[in-house]
């Protein structure tokens, strides 16, 4: 899911490859599922080794490194808002075709109204229930907030520790913790469970190279 540009979480995977896709999105800031959001349309990478590819440098060395080499993501919408994306994947090259593209397509609407339950309905301030599809329209960020609870939880909770740490605000820390991941070589999630079991500390002037922060 994807909210002002930036991946707040994955609500749902089929194996832990299609999660650590994911979390390479999150943690590189790039990726199909971005650009799908950002866009409002199918994107396909059929052939990510392809010498043209040049969309996502980063993202794309990683999942190589993994033995895939397309991937697809199909927007989510609620309404007019675009909440994030649907994320395919193939180990061979090769484009979609038009029955795994049309049911990519209905999985995409499925997934659109399973998000909605999953929340399920707030008490306005009427006493009228207020639905998902409401909040995301009227009180994105509180709506969200709620919406980042379901997954990825430990990032959030690293962020909150340097924010304290670090005397940084929100933004700031959560760019720190995915510097250092990147420059180690780990994902955001491995660099926020090493902080807050204490086996990583970031430095406040730590902005950061490769072996950066207290280990």
């Amino acid at each position: 899911m994807i909210h002002e540009g930036a991946s707040r979480g994955t609500f749902g995977a089929s194996n832990e490859i299609s999660r650590r896709i994911d979390e390479y999105q999150f943690t590189y800031g790039e990726g199909p599922c971005l650009d799908a959001v950002a866009k409002q349309e199918l994107v396909s990478a059929p052939d990510l080794s392809a010498s043209h590819e040049r969309r996502w440098p980063i993202f794309s060395e990683a999942v190589l490194n993994d033995g895939i080499h397309g991937v697809f993501a199909v927007p989510i919408k609620i309404t007019s808002a675009c909440v994030g994306a649907l994320d395919l994947f193939r180990a061979a090259p090769g484009p979609l075709g038009p029955e795994q593209l049309a049911g990519a397509v209905v999985a995409a609407e499925v997934a659109s109204l399973t998000l909605i339950s999953l929340v399920g309905d707030d008490v306005g301030p009427d006493g009228r229930q207020v639905d998902l599809e409401t909040r995301l329209m009227t009180d994105g960020e509180s709506a969200w907030g709620r919406l980042a609870e379901m997954d990825r939880i430990e990032v959030y909770q690293a962020t909150g520790m340097l924010i304290s740490q670090l005397d940084v605000d929100a933004d700031e820390a959560l760019i720190r913790l995915r510097a250092y991941a990147i420059a180690n070589g780990l994902t955001a999630s491995q660099v926020a469970w090493a902080i807050l079991n204490r086996t990583l500390v970031l430095e406040r002037d730590d902005h950061d190279g490769p072996g950066g922060g207290r280990s």
